[in-house]
């Protein structure tokens, strides 16, 4: 239980980080709340808590709907 964490692991709880590190960026930089954010996407303002808090499990629908409404990605497959 308290050994090393698998490399998936890892790189899943990496990935989780960094998108929802970019997607708070982007709200940032547009100057929108969480509050303001979830009523432009017609979502609960928990449901951004959530995505911004590394842990959501995110699906492709909602990661083209979230780059969508951004006009940016918010994951590049290399």
């Amino acid at each position: 239980m308290l050994g090393p964490i698998p490399a998936q692991i890892m790189g899943e709880v990496d990935l989780s980080f960094e998108i929802s590190d970019r997607i708070s960026e982007l709200m940032i930089e547009r100057g929108l709340s969480k509050k303001q954010f979830a009523e432009a996407l017609g979502r609960r303002p928990s449901e951004v808590t959530k995505w911004l808090s590394g842990q959501h499990n995110f699906t492709i629908a909602t990661l083209s709907m979230l780059s969508t409404f951004f006009g940016e990605p918010i994951v590049t497959v290399a």
